[in-house]
């Protein structure tokens, strides 16, 4: 049984085979870039996403995440990626810089096959590291320190990471789901 996680990230693939391998079922990658349509809800993005990569009679999977900072009033958000991409963890360190390090990641992943859609929320609450640290991982992982660890997620084991994460807990909420429709 297989599913086909369309994105453009590598990191995210390896993650979700890990992760859906836990419940017997392979991920096929479609190294695709989706549309990201203007919203302030990861879940409405997630949504327009399947509705551009599903086909018919393919199991799709889609994930958005993005890191949320109350002190920046909830940004960078949904736009996480932009703001990576644009100015970097640097950058997004000195918006923070005198400000409460407090932080959220979040990730949505999602299902469909045929007219049959699931959604799944994954959280892990943290706080921002002064300075990138670690070589694991990708995207924020070396700014983000999970609530009981004194480690960013690039400093952890992929297993480590994959337990505390908020897209290990999507995904894992969601391979759980799928795995009983795959089966049938």
């Amino acid at each position: 049984m297989d599913v086909t996680f369309v994105t453009s990230n590598p990191g995210k693939v390896v993650e979700a085979r890990r992760i859906f391998g836990e419940f017997g079922l392979s991920v096929r990658w479609c190294r695709r870039e989706l549309p990201e349509p203007q919203s302030d809800r990861l879940e409405d993005v997630v949504r327009a996403k399947l509705r551009a990569a599903s086909r018919p009679g393919r199991s799709t999977v889609v994930e958005d995440s993005g890191l949320f900072v109350p002190s920046l009033t909830g940004f960078p958000g949904v736009y996480s990626r932009y703001v990576y991409d644009t100015i970097g963890l640097r950058g997004v360190l000195r918006l923070v810089a005198g400000r409460p390090r407090q932080a959220e990641f979040r990730a949505v992943a999602g299902y469909q096959r045929s007219r049959n859609v699931l959604v799944s929320v994954g959280r892990v609450e943290g706080t921002l590291a002064a300075r990138p640290r670690g070589n694991g991982g990708f995207g924020y992982d070396p700014v983000f320190i999970p609530v009981g660890e004194s480690r960013t997620f690039a400093e952890m084991s992929p297993v480590e990471k994959d337990a505390l994460s908020h897209r290990g807990r999507a995904m894992r909420a969601l391979a759980r789901r799928v795995a009983g429709i795959e089966r049938g």
